[in-house]
Parts: C-alpha cells; sequence; structure tokens
C-alpha cells in the first residue's frame, strides 16, 4: 500500500516539475516575442502615424 501511494507521488512530482519547465520557457518565449515587436514599433516610429 505505501509503495503505490510512493509511486503514485513520484509521477505527480515529475510530472508537475515537466509543467514547470514548460511554463518557464513558453515565458521566456513570450518575453523575447514582445521584446522584439516593441523594437520594430520603435524603429518604425517615425513612419507611425494616428
Amino acid at each position: 500500500m505505501v509503495e503505490k501511494v510512493y509511486k503514485t507521488m513520484k509521477s505527480v512530482g515529475a510530472l508537475n516539475l515537466v509543467t514547470g519547465i514548460l511554463l518557464i520557457i513558453g515565458g521566456i518565449a513570450a518575453g523575447v516575442i514582445v521584446i522584439i515587436n516593441g523594437a520594430k514599433l520603435l524603429s518604425d516610429k517615425s513612419d507611425l502615424t494616428f
């Protein structure tokens, strides 16, 4: 019985670790995209008219 609990906890812990890593990678990727788009807006600032 105790071994089954430890196996369950091990798989849940591994899944949480993978989820955390994916969220960190996704956050970094989103940040880079936002910075690149901001740089494009700054470089084309003189061409923008409202």
